[in-house]
């Protein structure tokens, strides 16, 4: 078994919304340690977020699985050529969409540029997030607010709809809730707000795509080294960035994809509108 590192971590603040290459230790995406067997030959997968973190994770399992992969992501342009790179690495194509999922019509843009490189979508995975730390509800901004649910949920609402023409029966969609959905952080009200409200979203739309054969499910990690904890906690909180959990540490990406492989295969056929906790030992309701 392969031992993960413990807090204590060294500060190392960044600007949102974080630079991976950046971090120290290194997040483990699985780049020297995952193994496909095949279970998505032929896929296409389009993933929010893709470019570091647990969209990292996911885009390399998913092309050592067999498929083709678009990334979207922000403007983290390093971090989502080294996405690239490891997914060419396992010989598939991999389709690069900069720009923010706040906008509207990016949403149904970057649907639109993944099904002309591609022909469809086989696998949704919306797991881009904002998120940042308060503790008073007076220093949350009316700005950040919205930005936080045009981000984390109304930009799913948006991708889905676009979507839904470009795939099939057999499809799948896995959004990236959070512990926080049941067991909110106060100091991350926005965030763990939203991240409720996908899983409410995920549960629903399971119910209302099970007759076109399109699975929904969601994944509800708990603490992951990922570029986003350095760029919004502070210093303190990263220090001790997963101790409390039974496990004493944080997760890695690495250690989060292999749910995601479950169920975007045909291994997950019969799962849907479930929520899948990675929590290190920390349950969810």
């Amino acid at each position: 078994m392969k031992t993960y590192p413990k807090p204590p971590f060294k500060p190392q603040p960044q600007p949102v919304p974080g630079d991976q290459s950046q971090m120290e230790p290194y997040p483990d995406c699985g780049e020297s340690s995952y193994e496909g067997a095949d279970r998505l030959t032929g896929k296409i997968a389009l993933i929010t977020g893709g470019d570091s973190g647990i969209g990292r994770a996911v885009a390399i399992a998913f092309a050592r699985e067999g498929a083709d992969v678009a990334i979207s992501y922000l403007d983290e342009h390093e971090d989502a050529k080294e996405t690239a790179r490891w997914v060419e690495d396992a010989g598939r194509q991999c389709l690069l969409l900069p720009g923010d999922i706040a906008n509207h019509v990016h949403c149904s843009g970057i649907v639109n540029d993944t099904v002309a490189k591609f022909g469809r979508i086989d696998i949704l995975v919306n797991n881009a997030a904002f998120q940042m730390t308060h503790e008073t509800l007076e220093e949350i901004s009316d700005e950040e607010w919205l930005k936080t649910f045009d981000v984390n949920i109304t930009a799913i609402f948006r991708i889905c709809k676009a979507a839904l023409p470009n795939m099939a029966e057999g499809s799948s969609i896995i959004n990236t809730s959070s512990v926080n959905s049941d067991a909110p952080n106060p100091s991350l009200l926005a965030y763990a707000t939203t991240k409720g409200a996908i899983a409410n979203f995920t549960a629903g739309l399971a119910q209302m795509l099970g007759k076109r054969g399109i699975r929904v499910n969601s994944v509800a990690p708990g603490p992951i080294w990922t570029p986003l904890i350095p760029s919004t906690m502070s210093e303190e909180s990263v220090k001790n960035f997963g101790a409390n959990t039974p496990l004493g540490r944080p997760g890695q990406p690495a250690e989060v994809a292999p749910v995601y492989v479950l169920l975007a295969s045909d291994e997950g056929s019969y799962i849907s509108g479930e929520r899948f906790g990675v929590t290190g030992g920390k349950p969810i309701l």
